[in-house]
């Protein structure tokens, strides 16, 4: 019985991988062909074709004769799902840095939605005298579980690709809480642009936790570093520190501490 469930799950996992190097390709190169990708896969084209059908069914892209086309013809937001497994080695030692800079103590703690901000509110779960206020249902539940955290979850519409509660009724909610810290999760970090995501009202949301913290940390790995994305957050004026790893390029990283932006680097493993 053993021997078949793994075998089971195996096939979910490798799909779940390619799903996610399906859209990086899509996102990094622009529009590609079942071919090529195939090739770069290493699968068939009935397999890849599949995939691409799974995609589209999710309106993450949209398929053309032949090959596949990025459905906004951007940069696409690759959705949580799909997002996990990236970087997890970067993500874990950017975990374990902020989960040092909080004492022993009583502490309310923000935490955005995101990947990187969930390897945060794991390496917290243990402790029992932290309250973790977040707008992410993946973190309330993931924590709640763990029943060491008290957690405050702010309410409002929930977005399926970063699983983040966002609107004027979330807003509201993290408007009038105190938090010490704000551990801040995004999708591109740079001096010019300051704290950028996909969605506007992601943004707002998430600037509303921001706010109300006496100590404002943004956490991105390094390949977030320099990235510009359409919906500002806040400016870098905004932000205490960043802690990022060693993967950042050392030009962008260098612009963030003459903006006057603390710069942590953490290594990681590779």
């Amino acid at each position: 019985m053993t021997t078949k469930a793994t075998a089971a799950v195996a096939p979910t996992s490798a799909r779940s991988g390619r799903l996610a190097a399906i859209l990086r390709a899509l996102s990094e190169r622009g529009e590609q062909s079942v071919a090529s990708l195939a090739r770069e896969l290493g699968v068939s084209a009935s397999t890849l074709r599949r995939d691409l059908a799974l995609l589209e069914s999710q309106d993450l892209l949209t398929r053309v004769h032949g090959g596949a086309l990025d459905a906004q013809q951007s940069a696409i937001e690759m959705p949580v799902r799909y997002r996990d497994g990236q970087a997890d080695s970067e993500k874990a030692a950017i975990a374990r840095a902020v989960a040092a800079m909080v004492p022993p103590g009583s502490h309310v703690i923000g935490l955005t939605g995101g990947t990187t901000t969930s390897a945060v509110a794991r390496a917290l779960a243990s402790r029992d005298d932290v309250t973790v206020v977040t707008n992410a249902v993946n973190i309330a539940s993931e924590l709640t579980v763990r029943a060491r955290a008290r957690v405050f979850m702010a309410g409002g519409f929930v977005r399926p690709q970063s699983y983040e509660v966002v609107g004027p009724s979330a807003i509201q909610a993290l408007s009038r809480l105190t938090l010490g810290y704000a551990f801040i999760g995004v999708d591109g970090v740079s001096a010019a642009a300051g704290l950028t995501t996909h969605d506007e009202v992601e943004a707002q949301t998430n600037l509303a936790m921001l706010r109300r913290a006496h100590r404002v940390v943004v956490v991105a790995d390094g390949r977030k570093v320099g990235r510009r994305l359409m919906a500002q957050i806040a400016p870098i004026d905004d932000v205490h520190e960043l802690v990022t790893t060693s993967s950042a390029d050392q030009g962008h990283l260098d612009r963030l501490r003459e903006a006057g932006l603390k710069v942590t680097v953490v290594p990681h493993a590779t």
